[in-house]
């Protein structure tokens, strides 16, 4: 017969101590790797005080480990100092929140701080590297390098942007493609759009809904769908337009959110959805007649408040599907 744990207090207390999904990330992100107090914040995107206090929390039932470094404390999950039933309730949660989308997003971030700190400590080098940044932009500013990666646009491109807003894609396009074609359903967004291209005459603005573009068929060579899908009530509709305008061998790239299972900032930015996986949209795309689709998260800003994205291409066929022939089976 199984024998009751030794102290039942310290397992009601553990029990207690994971009962915060806050804790749960902070847990698996310290299990995978050493971080500090700013570290963590930064990535699960909490206040460092309410960090502190889950941490605490966490220290006090023995979940985690601090260690210093000169005024800095380091953390990590106690794992080899955790008696067996600890171990045991940690399998248990660690299955339960597996494919949690947040914990999607920790990663992301976790990666990108991992990244830094890489780059951190190679001294002479970063050192160098981030005083030319801070020169080259105060001398010259920051716009040049994405004039430069545009002007490797073929000068004939036809360009849809789609749900355009108030023209800012628009713009930067403008100066290295032939026309861009940009469609907005919202008149104060396009009100905004005219304002700001209007020193461009190969800039073309259309009031329409996605689901009904005023194009011709094959009549662009590249399309670009922005933070767009997830307001969206149905999204096939509109993707297959967007397929349907572009020329054999098109290019489609959309940009989208990853999803995140925030309900707040769904409810607060008016989306019909909290984002897509890789695989969703992926799916998506093919399904609109897509081919070649690519689809990946994107390293989420330094200074980016909102969820991670996702950035997703496909190409459209250069020769359309062969019908089968007449009284032959699919």
């Amino acid at each position: 017969m199984k024998q009751p744990p030794a102290d039942p207090n310290a397992l009601v207390s553990r029990l207690g101590s994971l009962a915060d999904p806050a804790r749960l990330r902070l847990l698996t992100l310290l299990e995978a790797e050493e971080l500090g107090v700013g570290e963590l914040a930064e990535i699960v995107q909490m206040p460092q005080s309410s960090v502190s206090r889950h941490l605490k929390a966490l220290a006090d039932t023995g979940w985690v480990v601090a260690r210093s470094e000169g005024t800095a404390n380091f953390y990590r999950l106690a794992a080899d100092a955790l008696p067996e039933s600890a171990r045991g309730l940690w399998d248990v949660a660690r299955r339960e929140i597996d494919g949690w989308p947040a914990l999607a997003q920790d990663r992301l971030r976790l990666d990108r701080r991992l990244a830094a700190r890489a780059a951190d400590s190679r001294v002479f080098f970063a050192g160098v590297a981030s005083e030319w940044e801070t020169l080259r932009a105060e001398l010259y500013g920051s716009r040049f390098t994405e004039s430069a990666i545009t002007a490797l646009l073929p000068r004939s491109v036809v360009v849809a942007d789609l749900a355009c807003g108030a023209g800012d894609v628009a713009v930067r396009l403008a100066p290295h493609v032939a026309k861009v074609v940009a469609v907005d359903r919202s008149p104060e967004m396009l009100a905004a759009a005219r304002k700001r291209t209007r020193a461009f005459p190969n800039v073309e603005l259309h009031e329409a809904d996605l689901a009904a573009l005023p194009m011709e068929s094959a009549s662009c060579d590249a399309a670009l769908l922005l933070l767009t899908l997830t307001h969206l009530p149905d999204l096939p509709p509109a993707l297959a337009e967007m397929t349907r305008i572009l020329a054999p061998g098109g290019r489609a790239v959309v940009v989208d959110l990853l999803s995140h299972g925030r309900e707040d900032f769904r409810l607060r930015m008016g989306q019909k959805r909290d984002g897509f996986t890789a695989r969703e949209l992926t799916r998506l795309l093919s399904n609109a007649g897509l081919e070649d689709v690519t689809c990946a998260p994107l390293p989420p800003e330094a200074d980016a408040k909102g969820p991670a994205l996702l950035l997703a291409s496909g190409t459209k066929p250069i020769t359309a599907p062969t019908a089968p022939k007449k009284g032959t089976k699919r």
